[in-house]
């Protein structure tokens, strides 16, 4: 059989960015879900993952206009200023699996308008509540545009930004960490680009808030144990489970993303700052093997249980017992453990090194 080839695979996403409603906009996402779960099983992971983040950048995208659509009816009007919708998290470093929650904010211009406020504060609860209904859940840690704290002016968002730069406790310095990972999606591209510059800027002005920024970057580990073992859940529905999620792709994440914030990359792809990273230090082992890792990491989360509730992906991030037992998946699950305990490892060394430094 001749195999299939990247370009002819890629899901038709004119259905997506032509449609008026959104249960026009749920249904084309739900049969663009369908394709790429039977793509999965002969594309590269990478390039899978591509695929599939360039729906969710075309459902947000829409799912914005449609919001604007949606107010102008209930008669709130057009946005009575430019504003920018962006997004955080795996979204914002492109590599969510079919399933994702919200990671969200808006940039909202500092033009002056009387209406601007309640406008905007109205948006962002009813765009959250509309990416909900196509299946994108509420985030947990609350970093949605309905939230006052990631739906700002630019100046407000300066002033934000410069406000978690004073402090190295562990909130405002994670707050940094998900910012980091920003990427436009819709609306006026000059305001996140005017975001972005300022927030980059801010980030090499304190060598202290760099040792902060690695303190919380060494919290999360591999869940790997000193002789080499995958722990997986004792307890719980997930008893027997791996959580790929917090157990190796987020220590991964972390600490490619420290490394690229001190480089002054300003890529939000993990791979990409990866790439980065390695023409800055050619010949590094470690992060060639970080490339591997992380390439079979973005796999087993693609391979983590999931539930289907109204037409709707739901991923557990737990990777089943069914596939641990898989001699392959066993060896690539402790194969990226090793790299991301290699890798935490040597950053554990920076951190003391630094702290020695200031006592």
């Amino acid at each position: 059989m001749e195999p299939i080839k990247y370009a002819e695979s890629k899901p038709d996403l004119e259905g997506i960015r032509s449609s008026a409603s959104r249960e026009q906009l749920r249904k084309e996402k739900q049969e663009c879900e369908g394709q790429l779960e039977q793509l999965y099983a002969v594309l590269p992971i990478a390039a899978w993952t591509s695929l599939v983040n360039d729906m969710h950048d075309e459902i947000v995208a829409r799912a914005a206009a449609v919001c604007e659509s949606e107010m102008l009816e209930a008669g709130c009007g057009s946005p009575p200023v430019p504003y920018s919708f962006v997004v955080f998290g795996s979204l914002g470093r492109r590599e969510s699996t079919l399933w994702s929650d919200q990671d969200n904010g808006l940039i909202i211009s500092d033009e002056v308008h009387q209406a601007k406020n309640e406008y905007f504060q109205a948006y962002g609860h009813r765009l959250s509540n509309l990416l909900e209904y196509l299946g994108y859940g509420p985030c947990k840690g609350k970093v949605m545009c309905s939230e006052p704290l990631w739906r700002k002016t630019l100046e407000e968002w300066k002033r934000q930004i410069a406000s978690w730069h004073q402090d190295y406790g562990w909130e405002p310095v994670r707050y940094l960490m998900i910012a980091s990972d920003m990427r436009f999606i819709a609306g006026e591209r000059g305001l996140a680009a005017d975001w972005k510059q300022f927030f980059e800027s801010s980030m090499n002005e304190s060598p202290e808030m760099a040792t902060a920024i690695l303190r919380n970057t060494v919290r999360h580990k591999a869940t790997m144990n000193i002789l080499g073992q995958v722990v997986t859940e004792r307890f719980g529905e997930h008893a027997g489970e791996f959580d790929v999620k917090y157990g190796v792709y987020i220590p991964l994440v972390n600490s490619i993303r420290y490394m690229a914030l001190q480089e002054g990359i300003g890529e939000t792809s993990t791979l990409k700052r990866l790439e980065k990273l390695t023409l800055l230090d050619g010949g590094n082992l470690l992060l060639e093997n970080c490339q591997r890792a992380f390439l079979k990491a973005l796999k087993l989360r693609a391979l983590a249980s999931f539930s289907m509730k109204d037409g709707t992906y739901s991923g557990s991030g737990y990777l089943p017992q069914s596939e641990l037992r898989k001699k392959p998946i066993s060896l690539h699950l402790r194969d990226c453990l090793a790299t991301a305990r290699q890798l935490h490892r040597a950053l554990q060394r920076r951190l003391r090194f630094a702290e020695r430094g200031k006592s």
